[in-house]
């Protein structure tokens, strides 16, 4: 019979985990740093180069990722607004009640978060969200996107990496340690 005090409530959070919601905010902080350097010194849709393949370019994003539904008429900003905030309130508590041996799977929801959070401040006061890096090869351009995308994607491939490589080794961990 499972023993009661070893069973975690819904509300049971490990304190060591708020050294993950430090990540999330540094991703936060530079972003919105970041952006607020593009928005103050580059003219919007006017290239600057950098290196052969990367320019920073100013641009606003009123859709989703890659300029997706950005002229759907308005109401995306309250739906990606909504959808954003959701999203991040799990993902906190995801991320406070994560096992003290697991490193791959925190930092990678604590990017994502930075990063959502990241856009949704800008969603939230600007109405938009600020793109300034594009990279691009010959006539081959990708979409603009901001250091906040960066911490989604990044932390989108850790989360890949620790479900399909580290989870199934955690429960095979478990299961010896059971036995």
């Amino acid at each position: 019979m499972p023993n009661p005090q070893n069973k975690k409530g819904l509300f049971q959070f490990y304190p060591r985990n708020i050294m993950w919601l430090g990540l999330s905010v540094l991703a936060i902080i530079l972003d919105q740093w970041t952006k607020s350097i593009a928005s103050t010194h580059l003219i919007y849709a006017q290239s600057v180069d950098v290196l052969p393949f990367l320019n920073w370019t100013l641009l606003h994003n009123y859709g989703a990722a890659f300029s997706m539904l950005s002229d759907a008429g308005g109401w995306q900003r309250y739906f990606f607004t909504s959808l954003a905030a959701g999203v991040s309130v799990v993902f906190v508590f995801w991320l406070m009640r994560m096992p003290k041996n697991t490193l791959v799977l925190p930092a990678a929801i604590a990017l994502i978060l930075g990063g959502a959070i990241g856009n949704l401040i800008d969603r939230v006061t600007l109405g938009y969200v600020v793109d300034f890096i594009h990279v691009y090869y010959q006539q081959n351009n990708f979409p603009a996107f901001n250091l906040a995308d960066s911490a989604i994607t990044l932390g989108t491939i850790l989360l890949l990496v620790d479900t399909f490589f580290l989870e199934k080794k955690r429960i095979q961990k478990a299961e010896k340690n059971h036995d």
